[in-house]
Order: structure tokens, then sequence, then C-alpha cells
């Protein structure tokens, strides 16, 4: 019983507004969908298959990811909700077509509350074996009339957070001999460092297989870094896009970069104190739910029917929602992290009063 409580007041804490088990041995499915809130709309989140050592480790994930897709949808101006999937298993070697579409099912069940799209260990085929059982996902292919790849709104959507960041600390947004630490060059990264070295900006890579690293420093003409170690280096950007919580309260004491801007989601460990740490080394922290919303923003537009030109001006809108959120941080005399959230919160209490 003392489990159950713990797990009903962590969602008390958060504000969240249901945790949904699924079980089914005969497929071997063991999932959860977490939905933080729908004041904006239906819930949506990405399917994420790892292989979580606990259920209570595998909840707390699901928590935080929905969360976090509630303030992205919110900042980016979206009529949709915070949620987010988890199948516990390895993706490797447990995913099949039936275990997916078992899957799916269990997003039918949900009548809509929730919309299932992409995230770490699933792809765009396995949404197509979703989508034999559900009409409620997101991230498509092309080809089924989906808005395809996701993974370039969002590298493009931290591109253009890092501008707005650049041109906060410097006056233009120039990325010309800027230093840039990409931690990660998956296939959000590396269309990341595509981009930073399209404007002639000094990038530095790291990832967590060798192989790849050498590859893709090789491909752009990047430098390659050790990954543990990348947060080190003495940088106007980090760039995180690889698994959260690089950023935390041991981390920050070492860091030399002048700018933090990834597409790593929850890159805040220990959120309060990391936050205040941030602040006393003077380090400009682009929240991850602020400027990682390209992916959001692309399956929104498949969910509207809107075509690319709409969704490249949500995308580049990111912006100006991220020198808003530093605007309001230097008034308010608090951190781009708290900004954000404060103005994530106010839109969605905003839209409370219409719903009333």
């Amino acid at each position: 019983m003392a489990a159950s409580n713990s797990v009903f007041e962590k969602m008390g804490v958060s504000g969240h507004q249901n945790l949904f088990f699924c079980h089914d041995q005969a497929v071997g499915l063991q999932a959860i969908i977490a939905i933080h809130d729908t004041t904006l709309g239906p819930a949506i989140g990405g399917v994420r298959m790892l292989p979580y050592e606990s259920l209570p480790e595998a909840i707390d994930d699901a928590l935080r990811l929905s969360e976090a897709i509630t303030y992205k949808a919110s900042l980016a101006g979206l009529n949709l909700g915070g949620g987010s999937a988890i199948i516990i298993g390895n993706n490797r070697t447990d995913k099949t077509e039936v275990l997916m579409r078992r899957f799916g099912q269990f997003v039918e069940g949900l009548n809509g509350n929730f919309i299932a799209s992409t995230d770490i260990g699933t792809t765009q085929k396995d949404l197509e074996y979703m989508l034999s059982e559900t009409q409620y996902v997101a991230g498509l292919p092309a080809s089924l009339n989906g808005g395809g790849d996701t993974t370039l709104f969002a590298a493009r959507g931290v591109f253009y957070g890092i501008k707005a960041a650049i041109k906060e600390l410097y006056g233009d947004d120039s990325l010309a001999g800027r230093k840039v630490a990409v931690q990660g060059v998956g296939s959000v990264g590396e269309q990341l460092v595509g981009m930073l070295r399209a404007e002639n900006a000094r990038v530095y890579v790291s990832d967590m297989t060798e192989e790849r690293k050498l590859k893709i420093a090789a491909k752009y003409k990047a430098e390659p870094i050790t990954y543990s170690t990348s947060f080190e280096l003495d940088a106007d950007v980090y760039a995180p896009c690889a698994l959260g919580g690089t950023v935390n309260p041991e981390t920050v004491p070492r860091m030399r970069c002048k700018i933090i801007a990834g597409s790593a989601n929850n890159q805040l460990k220990e959120e309060e104190l990391t936050n205040k740490l941030l602040k006393e080394h003077n380090i400009l922290y682009n929240p991850d739910f602020l400027i990682n919303s390209g992916a959001l923003i692309s399956c929104y537009s498949e969910i509207e029917g809107y075509g690319n030109e709409r969704t490249e001006a949500l995308v580049k809108n990111i912006y100006n929602a991220t020198r808003n959120v530093i605007q309001r941080s230097k008034e308010e005399n608090i951190t781009t992290f708290d900004a954000a959230k404060q103005l994530a919160e106010k839109r969605i209490f905003d839209i409370k009063k219409l719903k009333r």
C-alpha cells in the first residue's frame, strides 16, 4: 500500500490526471501510459521502449516525460496535452509486430485521450503496426499521409533556440566561429551538426558509440571529443542530444560553456538544485521543453492537416519563444527554467477559463 500511495502522491504533486497499465502475458507486453494535463487538448507523447530495471523507474520516467510534453505543447502554442508511453523491454530483441499491435489496441481503448508517437526504442514502422489497431497515432511516414521524418524539425527547433541564446549573449545570432559541443549524434544530433556546420560554427561531437562519433565527425568536418566529459569543453554552447540528466549538481560546477541548448528530454537532474546552480554559474539554460518541440509541432501539423509551410513557421517561432523566455527571466530576475514554466502554465490557466 505504501508504494501505491507514493505513486498517487507523485501524481498529486505534479498534477497528473491518469496513469494506465497494460499487461498481456501472451504477447509479452508490459506498458504504461501517463497523462499529465489535457486542458489544451488530447494528450500526445512518444512511446519509449527500454529495459527498465524496475517498475518505479519506468513510472517515474513516464511521469516526467508527460509533464514536459504539457509544457512543450503550451509554449509552442499547440492545442495538445502532455502524455507519455513506456513499453518495458529490449527494443532490439523483444519488439514484434504483435507486441506493437497489441499496444495499439491499448491506445485505442483510451478513446482518443492519448495519441502515440515515436521515442527512444520505437520507429515509424512501429507506428504503422499500431495504425492497424488504432487511429490515434502521429508521426507517420509521408507515404501514409503523415508528416514524415520528425527528427528534421526537432533539430531545427534546437537550432533556432541556440541562435536565440547566441543573440542574447553576443548581440547578433551569427554562429560563424562559435564553438558548439553536441553530445549524442543520433538522428536529431546529426542533423543539428549539419545545420551548425552550414553556418560555419566550430562543432565538437561525441557519442556513446565510438564508430558513430568518428563517422559524423568526418562527414561534417567536426572534431570528435570524449562523450563522458563533453560538457567540460570551453565552448559557447553545450548541446545535450542523447539521454537526459547530464545537467546536474555534479556536472554544472565543471561546465565551462556559456549556453546549454540541446534536444535531450529531462536534461536537469535534481531540478531545483541544478536550476539554482546554473544561475550561480551564470550559464544560460534553454529549457528542453522550450526548444525541442519541433517533432511535436510536426505531429500536431499532421493531426490538424497542415502542410510543411505551416510546420516550418511554427518551428521557426521557437526563436521568438526563446527570446520571450529570456526576456521574462531578466525582468522577473528568475531562471529561464522558471520563466518558461510560468509562461506555459499561464496559457493553460487562461484556456481553462474558456472551458468553464
